[in-house]
């Protein structure tokens, strides 16, 4: 029989595992990933949700992180239309909602009754180990508060029906939750709703991922990407990134809605955004030219995207930084207004500050070869410094403006459009013929001399220039890009 000292030894072990428990992520069961299994980060949760939609009961099981918790709906049921709950210790979303089940209160909470019985137990033994004992009650001190400060009022029952009015489009229902949650998008359950009422109307475009279709709910048009099944990891990844805290910006393309459809024999992977019909400024410039003023809108509206992209928001709400790593004419749409939003996501790069990690996506798709840059192209790129994936992001948005600026028209007078390189090249370079001309020649697209006549197009040369430096170091930030378009909005030649 062990004596007092092992005793007080093996306590203290507890204790601790105790600790550890309770602040480490949690295992959950999520009907929406590949492996039907995610991990919380500490203080997340475990999601389980029932709601009728259409007259069936639809399940929803997934993990949200302290960041979602937050001004979110998703832990509260409403009577009859959907049930939530939210809970805390591993797998313990595995169990399955009815709506035709009423249970007390106490029962839906049940993920709290495990951790309140193992405080009772431990009470007395954390006298013996005062430390550990404050770190446990900070924990659940935090715990309880989240509980206390969202608590729902019994006579205001919050629910999906109501987010979802008749009343409401999709402005109204992405402005409330942009302005009133995490501002990182739609609940779970809102996007699911929206993409199973969609009805498909046209394909609008083709890729490599898929298909894009232009589809109608409730009157409105929408954009709808669907993903091949093989591609699975480039439809999670561009949702995740699209869900970003903070990330919503008038230049960067509306998300609404990620869904995944399987009828048994084969899965759609659905990406839902705004609609924009004059479709990306590849297709654009190849039907219509622009006036210097519709050309510095419209890079001034690009640059104002990427600006916000790159760059990080500190907060508990905030935003990390993200690169782009495919920035090109195909992924940039136009809208009716005349200025664009960056879209394509799939590719993108998050930077954790705390950590000073990068996080890469592990999918197989690289950037265009056409818009590489010369560092990308080498194969001399940090890969392990934040800043290189935006300088390559601005190398990349130089060869855009080029684009553009070449379809501005001046008095008459513009070019045909052409891709970058297009008379270096071949229309489908590999890696190696885009080496010899970028890195070895150290060629450039040209600049006409007739841009020197023109202060919009000769300051747009020079900010070209500036952006496809061989050195990337030397490469302008999408913010400084962004202040000398601004300045170029007031000039009285392009309004003339």
């Amino acid at each position: 029989m062990p004596g007092p000292r092992e005793q007080r030894c093996q306590l203290a072990m507890l204790i601790v595992l105790a600790a550890a428990h309770m602040t480490a992520g949690l295992k959950c069961v999520c009907l929406l990933c590949a492996n039907r299994t995610c991990e919380t980060t500490a203080d997340g949760a475990c999601w389980n949700s029932v709601m009728l939609i259409d007259g069936k009961e639809e399940t929803v099981k997934s993990c949200l992180s302290p960041s979602e918790m937050k001004g979110q709906v998703f832990c509260y049921s409403s009577r009859n239309v959907s049930k939530r709950n939210c809970c805390f210790t591993d797998f313990c979303n595995n169990e399955t909602l009815h709506l035709n089940t009423e249970r007390p209160l106490e029962e839906e909470e049940a993920g709290w009754s495990r951790l309140q019985l193992i405080v009772v137990i431990l009470v007395p033994c954390c006298l013996l180990c005062v430390g550990i004992l404050l770190g446990v009650c900070v924990v659940q001190g935090h715990r309880c508060a989240y509980s206390r400060n969202h608590k729902q009022d019994p006579e205001e029952p919050l629910d999906d029906q109501m987010l979802m009015s008749p009343d409401k489009c999709l402005r109204d229902l992405i402005y409330d939750m942009s302005t009133s949650g995490s501002g990182s998008g739609l609940p779970l359950l809102v996007q699911r709703t929206i993409a199973r009422t969609i009805v498909l109307q046209e394909t609008i475009g083709k890729g490599r991922f898929g298909e894009v279709w232009r589809g109608r709910w409730r009157g409105e048009d929408v954009a709808v990407k669907i993903f091949s099944s093989r591609d699975e990891r480039s439809w999670f990844r561009e949702a995740e990134i699209y869900q970003t805290i903070m990330l919503r910006h008038e230049n960067i393309l509306g998300f609404i809605a990620a869904d995944n459809k399987d009828n048994g024999s084969w899965t759609q992977l659905w990406l839902v955004s705004e609609y924009h019909e004059y479709g990306s400024l590849y297709d654009y410039l190849n039907r219509y030219t622009v006036s210097l003023e519709g050309m510095v809108v419209m890079a001034l509206s690009i640059a104002s995207g990427l600006a916000h992209l790159h760059m990080e928001i500190i907060g508990t709400q905030g935003k990390p930084a993200i690169a782009h790593r495919d920035l090109k004419s195909k992924n940039v749409l136009v809208k009716r207004n005349g200025t664009a939003v960056i879209a394509d996501l799939g590719l993108a790069v998050k930077h954790d500050t705390s950590t000073n990690t990068i996080d890469i996506p592990s999918n197989h798709r690289v950037g265009t070869k056409r818009y590489m840059a010369p560092e990308i192209l080498d194969e001399t790129i940090n890969m392990n410094n934040f800043e290189s994936f935006k300088r390559a992001d601005i190398y990349s948005l130089g060869l855009v403006f080029w684009e553009l600026a070449r379809r501005c028209s001046v008095r008459g007078l513009h070019e045909e459009f052409q891709l970058p390189y297009y008379d270096l090249v071949p229309s489908d370079p590999s890696i190696e013929d885009m080496r010899k001309v970028v890195c070895d020649q150290k060629l450039r697209p040209s600049v006409p001399n007739q841009w020197q006549s023109c202060e919009a197009l000769r300051v747009m040369g020079k900010l070209m220039r500036e952006c496809w430096y061989a050195n990337s170091s030397a490469r302008l930030t999408a913010l400084r890009v962004k202040k000398t378009l601004s300045q170029l909005t007031v000039m009285k030649d392009i309004k003339d």
